[in-house]
């Protein structure tokens, strides 16, 4: 059973910043992809930053330069450091993983997160 347990959450005022972590267990071998998502109350998720297991990154526009992401292979678990932070990043932070089986993820360049936390709350108020 493939779980994810995010940590890191709380509130910060604008300008602070905070550092959540992910830890995934339940599968052996290297996640294709590990990301963070967020949605805050009224809109859609949307995917904020993903690692490749290359660790090549991906960002959303509106925190490049501000978050970055992170993932230790061999400890199976991921990070975001957010920097900077903007009352429009308030929300509830999900992480993340990209677990399907090597000979399939590998024969493809897209992300396909199949499994996700329970998120953690971000709040951003002065």
């Amino acid at each position: 059973l493939v779980q994810l347990v995010e940590s890191g959450g709380g509130s910060v005022q604008p300008g602070g910043s905070l550092r959540l972590s992910c830890a995934a267990s339940g599968y052996t071998y290297t996640a294709f992809c590990m990301g963070w998502f967020r949605q805050a109350p009224g809109k859609g998720r949307e995917e904020v930053a993903g690692v490749y297991y290359d660790g090549t990154t991906t960002y959303r526009d509106s925190v490049k330069g501000r978050f970055i992401i992170a993932r230790d292979n061999a400890k199976n678990t991921v990070l975001l450091q957010m920097n900077t932070l903007k009352p429009e990043d308030a929300a509830l932070y999900y992480c993340a993983a990209d677990t399907r089986p090597p000979l399939e993820a590998y024969r493809t360049t897209k992300c396909a997160y199949n499994h996700w936390g329970q998120g953690t709350q971000v709040t951003v108020s002065a």
